[in-house]
């Protein structure tokens, strides 16, 4: 199991987007500047909540084909899922992978249901490749980032949970730190997050120096690159 993020730094992630939450990583450790987020368009239909932050459930699920009618292991699967949920590290963001192939998003594992059950359990939204829907009838205040928005759940069943998934491009592990907000996911090295703390003001500073020059109703090309040049 991870080690937990201290209330501060859980204060601090929460604080920022996560276009901000890619920049200070790209400072603090370089090597993971082009990859660890997501890489397509999420669909987001909930654009003003917050960022959030929490520690990955991991699953992999198929929706297209059919299932045998009483096929024990499928609700037998569902339930054991739910103690995965509901295991530390908590809170949790789901992190579902649709391995169904040319057909992704056939059936939406999340809707009006799902949500509640899962937010009862100290989820705080899902970031998943496959579809979503009951779009005002969800949670309140979960989050849901998704690669499609569709009206049915079709065969929709859990393969796996707690191994690894790939979402958009964004490679996760069960226990993985995600930040996520309506521009998309990154996974965040957790070892990572009190340099990440110190990095910000520099950053801030950076970015608030070029956007004034360009601003700036003298604004020259040399005033502006100067700004860039630091």
């Amino acid at each position: 199991m991870p080690e937990k993020l201290t209330t501060r730094q859980f204060e601090f992630l929460h604080s920022i987007d996560t276009p901000t939450v890619c920049n200070l990583i790209e400072i603090v450790a370089p090597h993971r500047r082009g990859f660890g987020y997501t890489v397509k368009h999420l669909h987001c239909p909930f654009p003003e909540l917050p960022p959030i932050v929490g520690y990955a459930k991991t699953v992999k699920i198929k929706a297209k084909d059919a299932i045998k009618a009483g096929d024990p292991g499928y609700m037998a699967r569902r339930l054991e899922y739910l103690d995965y949920v509901a295991s530390e590290p908590r809170p949790s963001i789901s992190v579902i992978e649709d391995t169904d192939g040319e057909h992704v998003g056939y059936g939406a594992f999340w809707g009006e249901v799902q949500t509640n059950v899962h937010k009862a359990l100290g989820v705080l939204g899902v970031v998943t490749n496959g579809s979503i829907r009951d779009i005002p009838m969800v949670a309140k205040g979960f989050q849901m980032l998704a690669g499609s928005i569709g009206p049915s759940h079709a065969f929709v069943r859990i393969e796996e949970y707690g191994t690894p998934v790939n979402v958009h491009g964004m490679a996760v592990q069960s226990g993985d730190l995600i930040h996520a907000d309506q521009h998309g996911a990154a996974v965040v090295p957790a070892d990572t997050v009190d340099e990440m703390m110190k990095a910000l003001e520099d950053l801030t500073e950076r970015e608030a120096r070029i956007i004034e020059a360009a601003n700036d109703p003298d604004m020259t090309l040399d005033k502006l690159k100067e700004a860039m040049r630091g």
